[in-house]
């Protein structure tokens, strides 16, 4: 898991250009949106296309559980687990 935790900040410092940002510098437990890394609904999207390419999982705009699903690297790391694991995309 912290190895999948890694890639998910290495790939959120790359896909969102964030140039004062180091993976190393993201707590696992803090919010991705917001107060946390101040990221918006675009970088939503970026990051969400991202992650598709890099990890094969899926969020609908219509799922009502993606809020939760990118609250923090914790939260998608263990989304990006569970759907990876059982083989299952949705």
């Amino acid at each position: 898991m912290e190895n999948l935790k890694r890639q998910i900040k290495e790939l959120i410092v790359s896909a969102l250009e964030l140039e004062d940002i180091k993976p190393e510098d993201i707590v696992d437990s803090d919010p991705i949106f917001g107060a946390g890394l101040g990221l918006d609904s675009i970088d939503a999207l970026e990051l969400g296309v991202a992650l598709k390419k890099k990890f094969g999982v899926k969020f609908s705009a219509e799922n009502a559980d993606n809020k939760k699903h990118f609250a923090s690297v914790n939260a998608l790391a263990a989304y990006i687990a569970a759907e990876t694991a059982g083989g299952k995309q949705s």
